[in-house]
């Protein structure tokens, strides 16, 4: 029994460390809509569009595809921009690629790009 614990336990652990290095390889070629933007994203972008931009609050609304880091499904919701200023270029309606990551309980968008 405890010889399946230990297998998992380090299949689990080398998943984990090639699946990000994987991510982040394939995405160290984006660029960043605004030079505010995280240069160097470690999770997959996503594409959406923007439903809603509120610079005050520092948040957007988001129609998005599924974010695979968050095992999230497609749907419209409410993110925090990690940097506001990155809400500055945004228009409704743009068509974007987005990373987005969870930090202290909250999801926050921390790169945007055009789509192309």
């Amino acid at each position: 029994m405890k010889t399946k614990i230990n297998a998992l336990l380090v299949a689990a652990a080398l998943f984990a460390g090639s699946s990000g290095l994987a991510m982040a390889a394939s995405d160290a070629q984006t660029a960043p809509l605004s030079a505010t933007a995280t240069p160097a994203v470690s999770t997959k972008l996503t594409s959406g569009e923007v439903r809603k931009i509120d610079t005050e609050q520092g948040k957007l609304t988001l129609k998005h595809e599924a974010i695979e880091n968050l095992q999230m499904p497609g749907m419209t919701m409410v993110f925090k921009a990690a940097d506001p200023a990155m809400l500055q270029k945004l228009q409704i309606g743009d068509k974007i690629r987005f990373a987005a990551e969870k930090a202290n309980g909250v999801i926050v968008v921390t790169a945007i790009e055009a789509a192309q």
